[in-house]
């Protein structure tokens, strides 16, 4: 048994709590490899915020739950080499999807588990939540559950159809699985292709799709019932056009990809909504740059060489995000 603590790592309590009393949210980015880490650090301690670094069943199956230990204690002491003394990291289970996934991630300290039951009918979803947070709860590691479905594909998590939210739902949820915040569906989407081309206009002026509007009304009247308790928004990566035209432009074939829009999102962390996961957009620009210097620099076979403009690409739209998105520069 390894507690976060002894990595350095906090949980979430204190950081939802100051995020919703002060209108921010706190970035939730994915990661799988050295140079995101190194891109989420970075960024972190220029822009003086807290961060959840979180990873996904599938990404640490990919990089070794014993080696993501040491990368989140490394992350933590290399903060504070950048001159970060008091670093506000979150080790995160993304989509944990059985009670064994978590309590083995608590055991190997995380500070952080989310239960995904969204696809299990609504008394079997609260059970193992439940059972979930006692055991997280024992060790003070918190808990995110989630209620409603998210469309799209990502890793592991598949979906069709995205089912929203149902506020009538939220306290009764909230209260009988003692979850410490909840991730809602009003729209938002997993992957690249968060929307299909019906499902969205097209700008006339640039032909690109223009997708449809989060359900901020269910986002509102979840807040009427659970006052100041803290929600997360899946899915939300923002899908940037200039990354995707220049995947294209450098022989990438991302046709139609479309995300949430940056000022709807913007707008949602001004409300109770204190948690928002990118993960998609950190992997559009890792690969715009690398594939761009593949394309101009054909004879580069060191990886440093073109992992270094990724990891610089990545860091600028994890800056971006802090301080022109969510609002969570400056609160360290």
């Amino acid at each position: 048994m390894t507690s976060y603590k002894e990595l350095g790592l906090v949980n979430t309590r204190e950081m939802f709590a100051k995020a919703v009393a002060g209108g921010y949210a706190i970035p939730a980015f994915n990661f799988n490899t050295l140079e995101q880490m190194q891109a989420i650090i970075q960024a972190a301690v220029e822009t003086k915020s807290p961060v959840i670094m979180q990873v996904s069943k599938g990404a640490r199956n990919y990089a070794n739950g014993t080696i993501l230990r040491y990368m989140a204690q490394g992350a933590v002491e290399y903060a504070k080499e950048l001159g970060c003394e008091n670093p506000q990291i979150v080790l995160h289970l993304d989509h944990g999807d059985s009670f064994e996934l978590c309590k083995d991630c608590i055991d190997n300290g995380f500070s952080s588990v989310m239960f995904d039951g969204s696809s299990l009918p609504y008394e079997e979803n609260i059970r193992i939540t439940k059972q979930v947070v006692e055991y997280a709860h024992a060790h003070d590691v918190t808990v995110e559950a989630e209620l409603g479905v998210l469309a799209g594909v990502e890793d592991e998590v598949a979906s069709e159809v995205s089912h929203y939210t149902k506020p009538e739902e939220v306290v009764d949820f909230s209260t009988r699985s003692g979850c410490d915040s909840l991730a809602i569906s009003i729209g938002t989407s997993h992957g690249a292709y968060k929307f299909t081309p019906a499902q969205c206009t097209r700008d006339p002026k640039t032909g690109k799709l223009v997708p449809p509007p989060l359900a901020f009304d269910i986002l509102h009247e979840i807040e009427k019932r659970l006052p100041g308790f803290p929600i997360v928004l899946h899915g939300s990566s923002s899908v940037p056009q200039d990354e995707v035209d220049t995947i294209n432009a450098h022989g990438g074939k991302l046709p139609d990809a479309v995300g949430i829009p940056e000022e709807q999102l913007r707008e949602a962390s001004k409300s109770a909504v204190c948690k928002i996961n990118i993960d998609s957009d950190s992997r559009l620009a890792m690969t715009a740059a690398i594939r761009k210097h593949f394309d101009e620099k054909p004879g580069d076979f060191d990886p440093r060489q073109y992992l270094k403009p990724a990891r610089e690409n990545m860091k600028k739209m994890y800056i971006h995000k802090i301080v022109e998105v969510l609002g969570s520069n400056d609160k360290l």
